[in-house]
């Protein structure tokens, strides 16, 4: 092997080894230290809307714990997680279930229990009523993601998933410009057999016939065995046990949280939303191709007035 071909050898090796090591100090920082994370779903409007991208913070979850109130990143607590250890490792930190991102509004030992009070859903934690002013009190209505005409030929299940809710503002048109959460085609909301829109108001219960009400395999037992009851409802009741946290969307009308699945463990949970970066009205997990898609349109989707705000 000559001089030359010796060096351009080592001069490759070098640069495998600065790339494995840098790739290595990123995945560090970003499974251990921060995350950016974008939201898919209206489960935390208004607070967080589709199509937003968060900061949070995961170093602070390594010496302290989570507390009420906060809006916390959590692995999909119903994924089937192997049982082999290193398995679960990387299923949790490499690739495996989808981010979530829910409030926190039960540590251990609290005693969750939700109720209906004057027609309304309340929340009581260790017998004093919770008070939520987060809690999204706006409206929400369904809206086909594509043009009616595209949905047929579509499976029962390609047809729920491109059927969505979106929060709006009912003091203006839904088609109006100044509506501030998300463009609403009109003819894309989905209408009853009486051609009315298909609406879900705030502050009204949540039936358990109109969510999947399965407990999590491993908390049937303790379902049975104890007082603790959930069936995705909003009458329920949990004494929180050790590493357990009780967590759930501001949207409650279009939620699939604790009620749901029960309570989630601590393990799950890896970092706070702590900042929004920016915001667009929009599905795709890409907005750069978004953007090229739409060049024009897409600026007019950019929700100027929520780039770099707090997370509260």
């Amino acid at each position: 092997m000559s001089y030359s071909t010796k060096k351009q050898s080592t001069t490759f090796m070098a640069y495998v080894r600065e790339f494995v090591v840098l790739a290595l100090i990123v995945f560090i920082i970003r499974t251990f230290g921060f995350g950016l994370y974008q939201v898919p779903t209206g489960s935390m409007e208004v607070t967080m809307l589709v199509g937003e991208r968060f900061f949070a913070d995961k170093l602070t979850y390594l010496f302290t714990k989570p507390k009420p109130g906060d809006v916390i990143a959590m692995n999909d607590p119903t994924f089937d997680y192997s049982d082999n250890k290193a398995q679960r490792l990387f299923q949790e930190y490499v690739w495996g279930p989808s981010n979530w991102t829910k409030r926190v509004i039960g540590v251990p030992g609290d005693k969750v229990r939700g109720t209906i009070e004057d027609g309304k859903p309340v929340i009581y934690v260790n017998d004093k009523k919770l008070d939520e002013p987060y809690v999204n009190k706006y409206p929400i209505i369904g809206v086909w993601k594509v043009d009616e005409s595209h949905l047929r030929g579509m499976s029962e299940r390609e047809i729920c998933e491109n059927w969505v809710w979106k929060s709006y503002d009912p003091s203006m048109p839904y088609d109006d410009p100044k509506q501030p959460f998300y463009r609403i085609i009109v003819n894309r909301i989905i209408r009853g057999l009486d051609g009315n829109p298909i609406i879900l108001y705030p502050n009204t219960p949540v039936k358990n016939e109109h969510m999947d009400a399965q407990p999590l395999a491993g908390q049937r037992e303790q379902k049975a065995a104890s007082g603790n009851h959930w069936d995705g409802s909003d009458e329920f009741y949990i004494e929180l046990g050790e590493n357990q946290y009780w967590c759930m969307g501001d949207n409650r009308r279009g939620s699939k949280d604790c009620r749901v699945f029960g309570p989630i463990d601590r393990r799950l949970i890896h970092g706070r939303i702590l900042l929004r970066l920016w915001s667009v009205d929009s599905d795709s997990a890409w907005w750069f191709m978004d953007l090229f898609q739409h060049p024009i349109d897409f600026w007019s989707r950019v929700r100027w007035s929520r780039f770099f705000e707090r997370v509260r």
